[in-house]
């Protein structure tokens, strides 16, 4: 799987709100849904991964896909999504993306000022709706599965003091902190600090029934922490760096964070059902989230953000090369 001498590996790379997605396909993975899929890949493409994602070929934050299968005839495509530290259940961002790039290539026929295209992630099914201007996708919208609250108050202690954390769930489970309090906040200049806090959070909550998917043992665990500060409050409008995995930093506003969020917001009285959320990210892009329904599990939201394509690339591995499937730096 790993291109050797005079073979290469073609790549095609969309940023989402200054958050990178590398997109290829490399056939058929054994499974019947994607998450059986996702479970394949962990144990057999880790090096792929690891060729791509890493440096001198991508970097510490750097994001992508497998483009594969959906679950069943009535699903378009599926994806694999993965990071520099594995396999992950969920992503937003590159769930834009993907769609973006499924039209772009004509593997989705494109007619008329909208299409609708049916994404199969590992934890579910996603509705998409991609908004075009001529034959150029502006934006695209996706139905995330049902997201909801898991704790509330929950007092960890780290080397910047007591902090406390919210828990939910948008597809992955989210620890949320408050920074407006705390003598922080979600300039770039924090990103050092914020990454170990986010870091000692994971640590903290690791093992714990709050991050527990009863239904799918495969969804738990804490994936990231966001950090958010509020902006305006009419429409509400907040900014966040979410740390992700081992101390990754989302440029984007994180989509399934942003339903995660969403959970939150609605157990405070912030955002009622169709109210529209504001979510910026640090490179100063939004995510346009909003509540459509409530349901015993958790509530219906949608995300909507915009992707853009920035690179057609060709990766090989010369045998020789002494760096190998690649380093990271942190």
């Amino acid at each position: 799987m790993i291109p050797g001498p005079g073979e290469f590996l073609e790549t095609t790379d969309y940023h989402c709100a200054g958050e990178p997605f590398r997109i290829l396909d490399v056939g058929p993975m054994e499974g019947r849904t994607v998450g059986d899929r996702r479970e394949w890949a962990m144990e057999n493409l880790d090096d792929l991964r690891r060729f791509l994602i890493n440096e001198p070929r991508g970097h510490a934050d750097m994001y992508g896909g497998f483009v594969v299968p959906p679950n069943d005839p009535d699903g378009d495509l599926g994806i694999v999504f993965f990071h520099k530290d594995g396999f992950s259940t969920a992503c937003g961002h590159g769930t834009i993306a993907i769609v973006t790039w499924a039209i772009d290539t004509g593997l989705i026929a494109a007619t008329g000022d909208t299409v609708e295209v049916v994404v199969d992630v590992p934890s579910g099914r996603l509705p998409t709706l991609a908004r075009l201007h001529g034959d150029v996708v502006t934006s695209v919208r996706f139905q995330n599965i049902p997201a909801y609250v898991s704790a509330t108050g929950m007092e960890i202690s780290t080397t910047f003091g007591t902090v406390s954390a919210d828990i939910s769930f948008g597809g992955a489970f989210y620890a949320s902190v408050n920074l407006d309090k705390m003598g922080l906040s979600t300039d770039a200049e924090c990103i050092d600090d914020l990454i170990s806090l986010g870091r000692q959070i994971r640590a903290a909550l690791d093992g714990s029934p709050t991050v527990a998917h009863g239904p799918d043992g495969r969804l738990s665990n804490l994936y990231g922490t966001i950090f958010h500060e509020t902006m305006d409050a009419n429409p509400l409008h907040q900014r966040n760096i979410t740390i992700f995995a081992d101390g990754q930093v989302d440029r984007s506003p994180c989509g399934s964070g942003t339903s995660a969020r969403l959970a939150l917001l609605q157990r405070s009285g912030q955002v009622n059902l169709n109210d529209q959320f504001l979510n910026e990210g640090i490179a100063g892009d939004v995510f346009y989230g909003q509540i459509i329904a409530n349901t015993d599990a958790g509530i219906i939201t949608t995300v909507e953000g915009s992707a853009w394509m920035h690179a057609t690339s060709r990766f090989t591995l010369d045998p020789n090369d002494p760096i190998g499937l690649g380093f990271q730096l942190r």
